[in-house]
């Protein structure tokens, strides 16, 4: 009873605390922190959601499912590449399932979803800077030293302890509550106590007035990695709308050599028709030898052309197959890849000055910008604050207690019949000053630099917008052109054959009109894929997926990330014994 009467029985102790600290605080509470000192909250959608692109009321868009359980269509293609295998088969894969499975699996991906977990920690961090630290401090002294008056001390012992709790506040200050005890004894016969007890309760506050005072100037730093924090999740979000948009290109590509593979081989079996036909007419005497020779040549180069064609589409499947980074269907494997999404062109008409507006809406590179602006504001008033001179009040209040035992003592400060107070003023000018000025200049040049550089990013994404439109629209003419040339040259392979058979053409005319129609066919393709690329390019323009539904996903926690370590190449337990560095680093 006697320590909790210790703690709340002065009621002179409590008028001068709260005088002392709403002297120092003003009206907010120092040892709170508010939502003020914090760095603004973005709306979760703003940085856990990816939208769609929209390119006009009732238009058609691709086909794309509108489900957004990732973890069931994940588990349905896992499953079915357990099922089919990895030597030799052929894997359907829709783009739904290739955009789950970059979001699960892509490497580059999970580095830059550690950022966003490292800021919070940081953020994490600055929070705890204000947490109240328990002291103790224990002591032991004795003296022996020779004296010219039995009034002085030749001899002395002094020892005690020093409980206490040491608070810093969010004004810049600290405040300290301790309870010292000791105990002194004395050769000096004239001591009335010996040995004496001691037990005081001292409450001091040291608090900065210019440099390091406010909180303006202390929670800046909780600002800042606030900021941080929101701007390494817009990072996140940009890394995954650019992986979604690598595996929408990888995915067309794949379909667009696999097209072409199948013309390749269309052509070839067209040639070997076309020397089949000459060696009868040859063998009928309707034409001379030289045909057969005309259409073996014809095989072969088409040959080539089937060998190189799946050359290239070995090449695309295994890009598609790093970016979706499915078990089972890794870069090795031998299994193909059949797009089970096929393309679906349609015309837009496209609202330039909106699709521009909406890109300086969403783009996660100005969002980035914009919050790295706002801490250079809070970046640029504390490094003003710093370069100001160090002026600090301190301020000290202590009752005394003192007695013949410790029980007496406390007995005594409990009383209250002894008190002193100190105060006291400190004060450090610098002589110059001018590395804080220097520090000064560099945070508002920065933040020149960054503005400069959002001028720049709006210019540069401006002209992003506008580039992919016009391919968007040239490629559309492209395929109408392209499929208007597939006829055309069809129409004349079918006459070319014709007027072989009636003797009046050659082989290499027949050839010549394939390898036309083979190349319009090739342009059809070709165009069809860079039209699917161009909107895929036009989405991300915009800060945005192609597609008809949006993309919802969460920065992994610390405990998620660690977890999945674990099955990366070279992990290690954290307590485990380093692994020796290879020969020759």
């Amino acid at each position: 009873m006697v320590e909790w009467g210790l703690v709340t029985g002065s009621v002179r102790i409590a008028m001068c605390a709260g005088c002392a600290m709403v002297l120092v605080a003003g009206c907010e509470n120092p040892f709170h922190t508010s939502d003020r000192d914090r760095a603004p909250s973005l709306d979760r959608t703003k940085l856990g959601e990816i939208d769609h692109l929209s390119l006009g009321e009732g238009r058609p868009l691709p086909d794309v499912e509108q489900s957004r359980d990732t973890g069931a269509t994940l588990e349905r293609l896992r499953e079915r590449v357990r099922e089919i295998g990895t030597e030799g088969n052929r894997v359907p894969l829709t783009l739904e399932e290739c955009r789950a499975a970059v979001l699960e699996n892509n490497l580059d991906l999970r580095v830059v979803l550690v950022d966003p977990a490292l800021a919070q920690e940081r953020v994490s961090q600055e929070e705890a800077a204000w947490e109240a630290t328990f002291t103790t401090r224990a002591f032991w002294n004795e003296n022996d030293s020779a004296t010219s008056s039995d009034l002085e001390d030749g001899r002395s012992r002094f020892n005690g302890i020093e409980p206490g709790v040491r608070v810093p506040l969010r004004t810049g200050g600290t405040a300290t509550v301790s309870l010292p005890f000791q105990r002194s004894e004395t050769s000096n016969q004239f001591a009335t106590l010996n040995p004496a007890y001691t037990s005081d309760l001292a409450f001091s506050i040291s608090q900065p007035l210019l440099r390091g005072a406010g909180r303006r100037a202390t929670m800046a730093p909780l600002k800042i990695a606030g900021y941080e924090a929101q701007a390494a999740g817009a990072r996140a979000k940009l890394e995954a709308i650019r992986q979604v948009a690598a595996v929408d290109r990888a995915y067309w590509r794949v379909y667009g050599a696999r097209q072409a593979l199948d013309v390749r081989q269309q052509e070839l079996e067209l040639a070997q028709a076309q020397l089949d036909q000459a060696e009868r007419l040859v063998n009928a005497g309707s034409v001379a030898h030289i045909e057969v020779l005309r259409a073996q040549s014809g095989v072969a180069d088409r040959l080539e052309g089937v060998l190189v064609a799946h050359n290239d589409l070995l090449r695309e499947e295994r890009t598609l197959k790093r970016i979706v980074n499915v078990p089972g269907l890794g870069q090795e494997t031998r299994a193909g890849i059949d797009i089970a999404s096929a393309p679906d062109p349609v015309i837009y008409d496209l609202d330039r000055e909106a699709l521009v507006s909406d890109a300086t809406d969403r783009r996660m590179e100005l969002l980035e910008l914009e919050l790295q602006i706002a801490a250079d504001e809070s970046r640029i008033g504390l490094a003003r604050n710093r370069a100001l001179p160090l002026f600090s009040l301190d301020y000290t209040y202590r009752i005394n207690g003192l007695g013949e035992n410790l029980s007496s003592a406390m007995r005594q400060m409990y009383d209250n019949n002894f008190e002193d107070w100190a105060v006291g003023l400190n004060v450090e000018v610098p002589i110059g000053n001018d590395r804080a000025e220097s520090v000064v200049r560099e945070a508002i040049l920065a933040r020149v630099q960054r503005l400069s550089t959002r001028a720049a990013r709006e210019a540069a994404i401006r002209q992003e917008v506008l580039d992919a439109s016009d391919q968007l629209e040239t490629t559309w003419q492209r395929i109408l052109a392209a499929r208007q040339s597939v006829i055309l040259n069809a129409r004349t392979f079918e006459a070319e054959q014709n007027e072989f058979r009636a003797g009046t053409r050659t082989s290499t005319d027949v050839l010549d009109a394939q390898a036309r129609l083979s190349g319009s066919q090739l342009a059809e393709i070709r165009a069809l894929v860079e039209y699917q690329i161009a909107q895929v390019d036009l989405a991300f323009a915009t800060g945005t997926l192609l597609g008809a539904a949006r993309i919802e996903f969460e920065t992994p926690t610390y405990d998620q990330l660690v977890e999945e370590s674990r099955e990366l190449p070279g992990y290690t337990p954290l307590d485990a014994e380093p692994k020796p560095l290879r020969d020759g680093l």
